[in-house]
């Protein structure tokens, strides 16, 4: 069964989410002024600081240690060093001024949260606003921390940069002219990379996905193909993905080179320009020790603080803009001046656990290395968790030992509280259902293989789940709900379709898709996994296409040696291999 293909939303900024937040944004820093100002005191004090550091060893030098009083030097370089221990008054006076800008954010967020929810409540008394628990808790913590790590980044920047600068213009006007075109240079390439770099992720993932369809496709369809003499046209709709595969791929390649050579340019290439203009500096009087206080401010202020911005601003700038996005936005895409609502998933976590892995260790044999060392995993009741990673990681043996199919060497395992490892199989079936890559149907009727995992359940519920799957037209194409399975007269993809609908249909709290999904299209994967993760309970997906990794609200990634865990934004900024899997090129900081 193949539905029509439709693209995922992708990460990162939609066109207009600046448009709509600008107005809001403004009110909001508006009515803080006092906050905003107290800040920039306490900035203004490290702007001095980083001020003295380089001015200070620049004095050190030229009117001590190199005009031989020593003691003059050292005289400097104690004011050097009593300015860097006035940081730590410095730093508790900035944090306390900042938690009257992050909370009150928090606080309007949380207000807008529960008046969205209220008037849906009042507006549909019988419908459920799934959302709600994720808007506020784990929405607004996104925000509150990713807008207080811009705050601070975009404050400690343009305070330091400010100090920096002018001790630059003290110790010579001239140091201007060589520092500040490169470094306006290598920011105005990095702001000129944010929006077409998203751009070119999502052309990247679109054609990867395309071509897997088609590969997939085709491996299908063999047979037919070279029956029907049209092996010509297949290669030749494989070569064109695959060139728009490659095109996307040197694309991103491209504006990462970009962002790179930006930092190069507004970080590095002032340290290189002052060393070349030496001779040249020097014939205009200006001292050794004023380039060595240049060198200072370059190396320990500048570049520091350009490569924090860049970084910031890349991830959590992204993350932070996407976020708020959702909070103004109604169900229609529409600004809402009452309360927000999430676009995404309908059905979010709670507090409790329902999957605990602790200190597991397994091995397929006494003297094999073990797939999985160590290896520590909390799912709370209700998360909808991808599982992503190379071939052969580990994946698969991971669901197996969640699913209790697997006994670990060492560790534990525990599925609602309750433990996994020697329990047997029919104690372990109302926990969860696991669905492999091999679609299993066995010959019986319709309703025989939907209700496996629940026998007697009601032709309601069954076209439920059917309408929820999209199973009618494979439904009435075998003949109806209670018409006879032929096992070989399904295609993979369509006995994939009826699995998932077991599970669906399943009592069992927690959902295990090891590929279960890989023989289906995008479009219809993806609107499969909605409807799972719609479903009351908990989804653990083996993804196979990286769009489930960024449908997912948190994702796992497994690398051989240690596992990362955290939402999609997160492991761009932490986790090389994730990187590497999207396709996100991003240079090593």
């Amino acid at each position: 069964m193949t539905a029509a293909e439709t693209r995922e939303p992708r990460a990162g900024v939609a066109p207009g989410a600046l448009r709509r937040l600008l107005p809001p944004a403004r009110r909001f820093l508006a009515n803080r002024k006092r906050a905003l100002a107290a800040l920039a005191g306490w900035s203004l004090v490290e702007s001095v600081q980083t001020f003295l550091g380089g001015y200070c060893i620049a004095q050190a030098l030229d009117r001590g240690f190199l005009a031989g009083d020593t003691e003059a030097g050292l005289l400097w370089l104690s004011a050097a060093a009593v300015s860097i221990l006035v940081a730590a008054p410095v730093v508790l006076g900035v944090f306390a001024q900042l938690t009257h800008l992050v909370e009150p954010l928090r606080d309007a967020l949380v207000t807008r949260a529960v008046s969205r929810s209220l008037r849906n409540a009042v507006a549909a008394p019988g419908r459920t606003d799934g959302t709600a628990v994720s808007r506020l808790t784990q929405q607004t913590e996104i925000a509150r921390d990713s807008f207080a790590g811009l705050v601070l980044t975009l404050r400690s920047f343009a305070f330091t940069a400010a100090g920096a600068l002018a001790g630059l213009f003290t110790l010579a006007p001239e140091f201007l002219l060589i520092v500040l075109p490169p470094l306006v240079l290598g920011m105005a390439l990095f702001a000129a990379t944010l929006r077409p770099m998203a751009t070119a992720q999502n052309r990247f993932l679109d054609a990867d996905e395309a071509l897997t369809h088609h590969s997939g496709a085709v491996r299908a369809a063999l047979r037919d193909i070279v029956a029907c003499g049209i092996q010509t046209e297949a290669e030749r709709r494989g070569s064109r993905l695959i060139s728009d595969a490659e095109e996307a791929s040197r694309s991103l390649a491209r504006w990462a080179a970009v962002r790179t050579l930006a930092l190069g340019v507004g970080g590095q290439l002032p340290v290189i320009l002052l060393l070349v203009a030496t001779p040249w500096l020097l014939s205009r009087n200006v001292t050794a020790g004023a380039l060595i206080g240049a060198l200072t401010y370059l190396v320990q202020a500048l570049l520091p603080a350009l490569h924090t911005l860049m970084t910031a601003l890349g991830a959590a700038g992204t993350r932070l803009v996407v976020v708020l996005d959702r909070f103004v936005r109604d169900t229609s895409g529409t600004a809402s001046s009452v309360g927000p609502v999430a676009d995404t998933p309908v059905k979010r976590a709670d507090s409790t656990t329902a999957v605990d892995v602790r200190s597991v260790r397994l091995a397929y044999g006494p003297r094999a290395r073990p797939v999985l060392d160590g290896l520590d995993l909390s799912v709370r009741t209700g998360e909808h968790i991808a599982v992503v990673g190379p071939s052969g990681i580990g994946k698969s043996t991971l669901v197996g030992v969640v699913a209790g199919m697997l006994t670990p060497d060492r560790g534990t395992v525990h599925l609602a509280g309750r433990p996994v490892t020697g329990r047997p199989a029919d104690e372990l079936a109302p926990l969860r259902v696991l669905t492999p890559q091999e679609a299993y149907v066995f010959t019986a009727t319709v309703r025989e293989n939907l209700t496996a995992f629940r026998p007697g359940a009601p032709t309601e519920d069954i076209e439920a789940v059917a309408d929820a799957l999209c199973l009618g037209p494979l439904i009435r194409r075998l003949g109806g709900i209670d018409a006879d399975v032929t096992p070989s007269a399904l295609s993979q993809g369509e006995r994939q379709l009826l699995c998932l609908g077991r599970a669906h249909l399943s009592p069992a709290p927690l959902l295990l898709l090891d590929e279960a999904t890989c023989h289906l299209d995008p479009a219809a994967e993806a609107h499969a996994e909605r409807a799972l993760a719609r479903r009351p309970g908990t989804l653990i997906v083996v993804a196979h296409r990286l769009s489930s990794a960024l449908r997912a609200d948190r994702v796992l990634v497994l690398d051989g040696t240690r596992a990362e865990f955290g939402s999609h934004p997160e492991l761009l900024t932490r986790s090389e291999l994730y990187r590497d899997l999207v396709g996100h090129w991003q240079e090593d900081r």
